[in-house]
């Protein structure tokens, strides 16, 4: 008699261990927050019929190989262009647009633009021209302006997440997280 007991005792905590562990799974909770892997940035600059596009690709993420570099063309001198900036997750497939994300979440980002070039008498001013709910820039449309003869420099884009708002416009002032990190080498010409 005690034997029965003990196996129907041991057969209810095996059903039991069963169904719980069975249902765990369902009561996972997804954090919304979790950063979302970027491999490519595409950095697309119009005047008129002039379209320069800044592209950066690293499909193994962060610290695996070296990202690959693909522009365009040159930049033309003292030519004003139109900038967007799209972010994806290329691993996905199709690609999965993190520029979504970001216009829905625009509170909780900002990208900031840092310019330089090779000549004394040179500028290259990057404004951010769409705002958050809260009247901040985010920075994914931009207007450049070349105020210089033919050069050579660079422009960095870096993305922020969660930073103070409203900053001095620098991504040191802003604090938070840096997502995104890139600098590409243009031509002006």
């Amino acid at each position: 008699m005690k034997t029965m007991k003990t196996i129907k005792l041991l057969a209810v905590l095996f059903i039991s261990s069963f169904v719980i562990t069975s249902c765990g799974d369902d009561d996972v909770i997804e954090d919304p927050n979790v950063e979302e892997l970027i491999t490519t940035i595409t950095y697309t600059l119009t005047n008129g019929s002039d379209v320069v596009t800044l592209k950066y690709t690293d499909l193994d993420g962060e610290g695996g190989s070296d990202g690959t570099y693909a522009i365009s063309g040159p930049f033309t001198a003292g030519a004003s262009y139109t900038g967007s900036i799209k972010l994806e997750n290329e691993t996905e497939s199709p690609a999965e647009n993190i520029t979504e994300e970001i216009e829905e979440e625009d509170e909780e980002h900002e990208f900031f633009y840092t310019s330089s070039l090779d000549c004394t008498f040179c500028s290259l001013v990057i404004d951010k021209t769409d705002i958050d709910g809260n009247g901040n820039p985010v920075g994914l449309e931009t207007s450049l302006f070349f105020d210089t003869p033919a050069t050579d420099g660079s422009i960095t884009v870096v993305l922020k997440h969660e930073p103070s708002k409203p900053n001095d416009g620098t991504s040191a002032d802003a604090g938070g997280s840096t997502d995104v990190e890139v600098s590409f080498n243009i031509t002006v010409l």
